[in-house]
């Protein structure tokens, strides 16, 4: 009887044991869901192994590539030369599997404030700049920096007290050797002197190094060139045109425009047209855009020195990904000027649809 009642209480526990698996087992059936979406996970990393591999094949040094994130924060993308550097980073970055995204503030220095202060709270790695205005922007430079985000200051310098506290490189054209070279180019083409008009942009560091560079570029013969009007064109076609009809009408014997950039050229161009005065007064322009060439090629620009995004902005994304493997000091470059050229008609024809 007792060897009985012993059995039956073994049994008993048996069964209780059991039931306590299978509570386990319904537990963990519960949990399948979870397990079904880590699975899916573990699927998507799966795929995106070959994008991280491709991006250290392409990408320069040592950094996870596919783990960085780039800003552009540009001052305009109404403008072709800004439009193609934002094409060309995003080009670069999409080869190498980094995240980028482009802020423009259309020349609004709040709204480029409040950009800047955005991409300080966002965590970037790298951040490439150019300023709305160049001494405006002192407060965004200084967020960033505290942010610990290296800053690639392109193609229009900020004031040179902000270079030295807060960017790590600068990169742009030689903006005073475009203009120098246009300036050549005018003294030769009007040796005895001419009656002239300037349309510059004095709010940016890059325009007003043209103008100083186009006035050291007359040489000898500066004192020959009468500058009747010098008036800010805004860098923008539909201004300069009212200001360049005005300045036509109020100078009947101008011989020459001699503008911060092509759109600016384009406005003057478009005025001359209207007045009846193509041959008799030149547009001098620096970019070198395809909408500058055209216009050198149909004879409503004069000469053209060029500007070269394209080339800066590859630069500048190279010294950013070396920057980011170590390589803090750049070569002990913190300004970098890239070469300006003269655009003659055969580089025109060439390379009529892009910028170089």
């Amino acid at each position: 009887m007792k060897k009985l009642l012993a059995l039956a209480i073994c049994f008993c526990m048996t069964a209780g044991m059991l039931v306590g698996c299978g509570s386990d087992s319904s537990d963990t059936g519960a949990e399948t869901p979870e397990t079904e979406a880590t699975d899916d996970k573990k699927t998507d990393d799966a795929q995106e192994e070959p994008k991280e591999e491709a991006g250290e094949e392409e990408g320069e040094g040592d950094a996870a590539a596919s783990d960085l994130s780039f800003a552009f924060c540009t001052n305009t993308l109404n403008n072709t030369f800004q439009s193609s550097m934002d094409s060309k980073f995003s080009e670069l970055c999409e080869a190498n599997g980094i995240s980028y995204t482009c802020l423009d503030p259309d020349y609004d220095l709040n709204t480029q404030l409040s950009q800047l202060s955005d991409v300080a709270n966002s965590g970037y790695d790298a951040v490439f700049i150019i300023p709305v205005d160049s001494a405006g922007i002192t407060a965004g430079l200084a967020e960033i920096k505290e942010a610990g985000i290296p800053i690639f200051n392109v193609d229009t310098a900020v004031i040179e007290e902000d270079i030295e506290s807060f960017v790590t490189q600068f990169v742009g054209t030689n903006a005073y050797m475009a203009g120098q070279l246009v300036g050549e180019q005018m003294a030769k083409d009007y040796p005895d002197g001419a009656q002239i008009a300037v349309l510059d942009f004095p709010s940016n560091e890059s325009c007003v190094d043209r103008v100083n560079g186009f006035m050291e570029g007359l040489g000898d013969n500066k004192d020959k060139f009468e500058i009747v009007a010098q008036q800010d064109g805004e860098a923008a076609l539909d201004a300069s045109l009212g200001l360049a009809e005005d300045i036509i009408i109020a100078n009947p014997d101008l011989q020459a425009f001699f503008c911060i950039n092509d759109p600016s050229a384009l406005g003057a161009a478009a005025a001359v047209k209207a007045a009846n005065k193509t041959g008799e007064i030149g547009v001098y322009s620096i970019d070198a855009s395809p909408d500058g060439k055209q216009a050198l090629l149909d004879g409503e620009f004069s000469a053209v020195a060029a500007q070269v995004p394209l080339q800066i902005a590859e630069y500048a994304y190279n010294a950013a990904v070396k920057f980011l493997n170590g390589q803090e000091a750049l070569d002990g470059e913190k300004k970098v000027y890239l070469d300006s050229h003269l655009v003659l008609a055969d580089e025109a024809e060439e390379t009529i649809n892009d910028w170089q």
